[in-house]
Order: C-alpha cells, then structure tokens, then sequence
C-alpha cells in the first residue's frame, strides 16, 4: 500500500514534528507551514526507514513567541466601569531625559481638548458626577518604565476616580538632535510616550 501526499502542506499551532531534510519550513504571522513542492510517495515496506531520516523539531505557535507587554497594575480597559469615551494623546520631553514629564504632557494633551459636562449636569440617569472612571495606558519604551512616576502622572487628572494605569511597550527614543546642557541634557536623547484615557463609570 503506498501513502501519496501530493504538495504536501501541514499547518500546526504546536507540538513536536518530524520534518525530512528536503522540506522547507516558513513562517506566517499567524502559524506555521511546512511545504513541498513535490509529491512524496511512502510505500508501507519502506515506511519505516524513511522516517528514520527525518529529523525531529519542537514548533510552538507564533502567538507564543510575541513579548508580552510589562504590566504594573491590571490590564486596561476592563469590564471594572461602564466605557463612555476614549481619550488619547502623545507627549515629550526633548530636553533632559525625563520620561515622567513626557507622559505627563500625554496625559495633559489627551484631556485638555475635551469638555464633560455629562456627570456634573446629572445626564447620565442614576450616575452622579462622584461616579467618575478613569483607566489610564500609556506606551513608554521599555527601558524607561522603571523611572516612570506613576503618582506625578496621575496628579494630571482633575476628578475621576483612577481605577488603575497600565504601562505598555511603546513611545520613542529619538534624538533631539542636540544637547543642551542648560537645559539637563546628559545625552541628546529624546522621549515620546503616548496615553490612552478611558472614561466611564
């Protein structure tokens, strides 16, 4: 009896394999393809020898594999408030390397275009101005997430109860293109983070 696998293409998520040294393994975003772009015959006799020839591989899903973003409280949003809005703003600090300052005018820029008039007018039925949400992202680069003064960036919020601040991957180190050291620059660098502010209640 033989076993024909014609263009013979395996997609997985995980598990171990045996793949023969002619077929070639690609990746996708999403899973991984193993392919030949020529018929391969396994006859029951020989079956067992031509296995022998493959060689064994651990495969574990892409998804896996991603980094998983650093989180100082739990994640945001959530289900902890009814979402009304969403704000969302970038800040920086080009001089002086102050990751706490940039995420500061983040968060100033995501709220400082923005009226609420719903709580304090009693628009919303049954919920009181006091009844105010807030959960805060902010995208910091990674190296930068341990000078980050959490307490200084939620000073930002006038009113509304901050439920919690997730600090993800992301922003920007660039240069400014000039140090000054007037100004507290150790290095020419230059930081962006930017803010995502839920609103609800």
């Amino acid at each position: 009896r033989n076993y024909k696998l014609n263009s013979m293409s395996l997609s997985l998520i995980s598990g171990s394999i045996i793949i023969c040294p002619e077929l070639r393994l690609r990746q996708s975003p999403s899973f991984s393809r193993i392919s030949s772009s020529r018929p391969l015959f396994l006859s029951s006799h020989s079956k067992q020898s031509f296995i022998h020839q493959f060689r064994p591989i651990k495969v574990t899903s892409i998804s896996a594999m991603e980094t998983t973003a650093e989180t100082i409280t739990d994640g945001v949003p959530n289900a902890a408030m009814k979402l009304l809005f969403v704000e969302m703003g970038v800040g920086y600090d080009q001089h002086g390397q102050d990751v706490t300052s940039a995420a500061m005018r983040a968060c100033k820029n995501a709220i400082s275009s923005n009226s609420i008039p719903a709580f304090r007018r009693g628009s919303i039925p049954g919920v009181s101005f006091g009844e105010m949400k807030l959960q805060i992202k902010l995208g910091v680069p990674r190296s930068l997430h341990q000078q980050l003064d959490l307490d200084k960036v939620k000073s930002i919020f006038p009113y509304g109860k901050i439920l919690n601040v997730e600090v993800v991957d992301g922003g920007l180190i660039c240069s400014s293109g000039v140090l000054v050291e007037e100004m507290g620059d150790k290095n020419e660098d230059c930081y962006v983070v930017n803010v995502a502010v839920y609103v609800g209640y």
